[in-house]
C-alpha cells in the first residue's frame, strides 16, 4: 500500500529495520511496482529498502513547479527525511540512474554506494542536440507516441514473444502518464545528463554500473565513460539484453547489485 508523503510521494518500504538501507528510483514513464517488483525480494532480504514513485509517474502527485536533474534529487532527499534517513545507498534505473548521480553530486554526505543501472551518459554533441530537439518534439505526442518502436527497443523480440503479457503491463504503465509531465520528464532525461559529464568536484562513493549489450540509448561505452569518471567503479555489461534487462531477466541485476551492496555497505560499517 503507498504511504504519501514527502510533498505528495508515493512509497513503501521492506527489510528488517536494522538492515543498510538503500532506496530504489526507477525511470521515465515507469513505476516503482513494475519496474522493481521482481528484484525487491533478493534486495529485501539483505538491506531496508525504499521504493517510490517519480514525480507525477505512478502514484506520485503531480509537481507544482518545472521539473529538473535538481528537482528529481530533491525528491529523493525529501522522502530520506521523511523516512529519518540520514544515509543510503541508491539504485538508479535509467533516469534513475542520473538522479542518484545529482543526488550524490548534491548532497553526498547522504549517500553511501550508488549502482546505476542503464542511464544515458555524453552522447557527444551532435547526438546530444539531436536528441534534445527529438524531445521537444515529440512532446505533442504524449506517452503513446511510437509506443511500439519503443517496446521494441526495450525488450529482445524473443521476450515479447514469450512473454506478452509482461510487455503489455509495461505498454500500459507508460500510456497512463499524463503527457504534459511525461514529456517534462523525458527532456530531463535528454538533457540533464550535461549536467553529470565529468563532475566537479567527482563522485567518491562506491559505484557500479551496468547496463546491456544491446541497449542503445544507454550503451557499453557510456557505461564505461561514466565509471571512468568515478575512481574505483566497477562496470558491468550484460550480454544479450536490451534496455528493460531488468524486467526480462531481474537475477541479471537483483544478484550483483546485491553483492556489490552487500560489500559497500559493510565496508562502510567498518571504517
Amino acid at each position: 500500500m503507498a504511504v504519501p508523503g514527502a510533498g505528495g510521494t508515493a512509497w513503501d518500504v521492506q527489510g528488517a529495520e536494522d538492515a543498510p538501507r538503500v532506496v530504489l528510483i526507477h525511470g521515465l514513464g515507469m513505476d516503482r511496482r513494475v519496474t522493481w517488483d521482481a528484484m525487491l525480494p533478493t534486495f529485501a532480504a539483505r538491506f531496508r529498502v525504499a521504493r517510490y514513485d517519480l514525480l507525477g509517474h505512478g502514484e506520485s502527485a503531480l509537481p507544482g513547479a518545472p521539473v529538473d536533474l535538481a528537482a528529481l534529487a530533491r525528491q529523493v532527499l525529501a522522502l530520506m527525511d521523511t523516512l529519518g534517513w540520514d544515509r543510503a545507498a541508491l539504485v538508479g534505473f535509467s533516469l534513475g540512474g542520473m538522479i542518484n548521480r545529482r543526488v550524490a553530486l548534491d548532497a553526498p554526505g547522504r549517500v553511501n554506494a550508488l549502482a546505476i543501472l542503464n542511464s544515458p551518459h555524453d552522447r557527444g554533441a551532435a547526438a546530444q542536440a539531436e536528441v534534445e530537439a527529438r524531445a521537444r518534439a515529440s512532446a505533442a505526442g504524449g506517452p503513446g507516441a511510437r509506443i511500439d518502436e519503443t517496446l521494441a527497443r526495450w525488450f529482445t523480440a524473443d521476450f515479447r514473444a514469450r512473454h506478452a503479457d509482461r510487455v503489455e503491463t509495461v505498454r500500459q504503465v507508460v500510456l497512463a502518464n499524463d503527457p504534459e509531465n511525461y514529456a517534462a520528464h523525458r527532456y530531463v532525461l535528454a538533457q540533464g545528463v550535461r549536467e553529470l559529464i565529468r563532475p566537479a568536484p567527482p563522485i567518491t562513493q562506491p559505484t557500479l554500473v551496468m547496463t546491456c549489450e544491446g541497449d542503445t540509448g544507454s550503451t557499453p561505452a557510456m557505461a564505461h565513460a561514466i565509471g571512468a569518471e568515478i575512481a574505483g567503479a566497477a562496470v558491468e555489461v550484460v550480454p544479450g539484453l536490451q534496455h528493460l534487462g531488468l524486467i526480462e531477466r531481474p537475477d541479471a541485476f537483483a544478484w550483483p547489485v546485491a553483492a556489490f551492496l552487500n560489500a559497500a555497505l559493510a565496508q562502510e560499517r567498518t571504517q
